[in-house]
């Protein structure tokens, strides 16, 4: 089913890094959605009534929430897929995640909701008629929220779309709702202890936590997360495979919603090459990030002196200095500058942010060692954090 509907709804449907075609999955993910839900919701409002259950009741309403979200899905594809302009020169992306937000809060309202009307039934208890249909119904939505799941599983991994996987987490909550509802009917038949109110507030419990999950899937794009390791690992390859490139650090990445990335880098080049020359060839690696990657990426050139003796032994020297105090440590932009009184050694040295040491204690261990062979070298360091 789902391929038939992607083969009649989504034309070339493989071109997942256009936008358009980004755009016809998310619509086709909407739509289905709220039509879905829309029959669902009526189906079990009117079986919820009829048994005078409150957890039914109160998945028919979930039903109606989840077309509500489906529609907030629906408008966030479309306002993500403007083109740039003036206003916002970064284009529109971004709006996934808030719709995403939007879908969370929407959830965790029911959820509280659902909470107080379960809590409710403990003290106005209530009892609810055992239906065979209403059996049958609730199996039915478990199998159709079943099916939901997967097929927006499948579009959120071709698209890699937050609010889409947003869209999973809510329809799993949704699976283990009706579930909890669907025990509380059959349980009916054969107790008068108070179960429905129970599984309401275990309903509830698991619509809060769907909620909290979809806040900080979509929280981490907005604040600034780091980019996956097997972007910044092809990136880096691609860079370091040109000549005259020694190494790169300083990568910043910013992503402004799928295929919307900028950032910077620097590059380590030779300081006896030819600028013209290397100039050109960073030129075409930006070009190069753009096509294969698209990543769009500003480098600058940091001019290394090699092959000097001096310069070698002390970039060997401070690499084993930093190793031993940590191995995640590492340093580059390393440079000597000769006095007539003293040498200062300097560098810049890169601290994770889960590092246990501050800049003093790391500075205070690299000096002392430098200074138990000579004290007339001087270390002048810039900390830096890594921002992949």
């Amino acid at each position: 089913m789902t391929s038939l509907l992607i083969k009649l709804f989504v034309k070339d449907a493989e071109n997942t890094k256009s936008e358009k075609v980004r755009m016809k999955y998310g619509i086709l993910s909407g739509t289905v959605g709220i039509i879905l839900n829309i029959i669902l919701s009526v189906f079990k409002m009117i079986f919820g009534a009829i048994t005078k259950s409150v957890s039914i009741i109160a998945d028919g309403a979930n039903n109606i929430f989840d077309a509500v979200s489906s529609i907030i899905n629906l408008a966030g594809f479309k306002i993500s897929g403007k083109p740039a302009d003036k206003d916002h020169p970064f284009g529109h992306g971004r709006i996934e995640y808030l719709s995403a937000l939007v879908l969370a809060f929407v959830i965790l309202t029911m959820g509280v909701e659902l909470i107080k009307s379960s809590f409710d039934k403990f003290t106005n208890p209530e009892k609810v008629i055992f239906s065979l249909p209403a059996v049958i119904v609730l199996i039915l939505s478990i199998i159709a929220k079943i099916w939901l799941a997967a097929f927006n599983k499948t579009i959120g991994k071709k698209i890699n779309s937050v609010s889409v996987d947003a869209v999973v987490a809510d329809s799993i909550g949704d699976i283990a709702a009706t579930t909890c509802s669907l025990i509380a009917l059959v349980a009916s038949k054969f107790t008068d202890l108070p179960v429905d109110a129970v599984m309401g507030i275990i309903v509830a419990g698991v619509i809060i936590f769907a909620g909290i999950g979809i806040i900080k899937d979509a929280l981490g794009p907005l604040l600034g997360e780091p980019p996956d390791k097997e972007i910044v690992d092809e990136l880096e390859k691609l860079v370091l495979s040109y000549d005259n490139i020694i190494g790169i650090h300083d990568l910043v990445l910013h992503s402004y919603g799928h295929g919307k990335v900028f950032g910077s880098l620097h590059a380590e080049v030779p300081s006896d090459c030819d600028m013209i020359h290397i100039h050109d060839t960073i030129d075409i690696i930006e070009k190069d990030i753009k096509e294969k990657l698209g990543t769009e990426i500003s480098i600058h050139m940091d001019p290394v002196l090699v092959g000097d003796e001096m310069t070698d032994t002390f970039k060997k020297k401070i690499s084993s200095i930093l190793n031993d105090i940590s191995p995640e440590l590492t340093f580059h932009d390393f440079r000597i500058v000769t006095g007539p009184t003293h040498t200062n050694l300097i560098f810049d040295v890169v601290i994770p942010h889960n590092s246990d040491l501050t800049e003093n204690e790391i500075n205070t261990m690299i000096d002392s060692r430098i200074n138990e062979e000579d004290n007339r070298y001087y270390t002048v360091i810039t900390f830096d954090r890594s921002y992949i």
